[in-house]
């Protein structure tokens, strides 16, 4: 049986810093939950187990997190251009960070070579 990693230290920076983002956006939004009483984006939440699945080399979670983190992006810019405010302009950066982080060519090598 494989053993499954939350993080693998193995993988390059890039791709550990997805995943740790991937972590950290699923979190917040379920802090959100339960400060706020709102559901959590769905978005979000498929965004941790896309994490996870990267973590783990899978390529199909490798895709699945850059459509969901290209997805939560245009979210948040449709957000920021209703809203116009300061904690929005936070997470459409982040959002962006976390795509370019995903489609960083060192991400995108090393997910084409070692993902299953």
């Amino acid at each position: 049986m494989a053993e499954r990693k939350w993080i693998d230290q193995s993988q390059p920076q890039t791709l550990q810093s997805a995943v740790l983002f991937c972590y950290l956006n699923a979190a917040l939004a379920v802090l959100y939950l339960v400060a706020f009483g709102a559901a959590p984006s769905l978005v979000l939440v498929l965004m941790a187990a896309a994490g996870f699945g990267i973590a783990n080399e899978r390529r199909l979670a490798y895709h699945a997190g850059v459509v969901l983190a290209v997805l939560y992006l245009v979210g948040q810019l449709a957000a920021l251009v209703f809203l116009h405010s300061f904690g929005v302009l936070l997470n459409v950066a982040f959002a962006a960070i976390l795509v370019a982080l995903l489609l960083h060519p060192m991400s995108r090598h090393y997910q084409r070579i070692w993902f299953h």
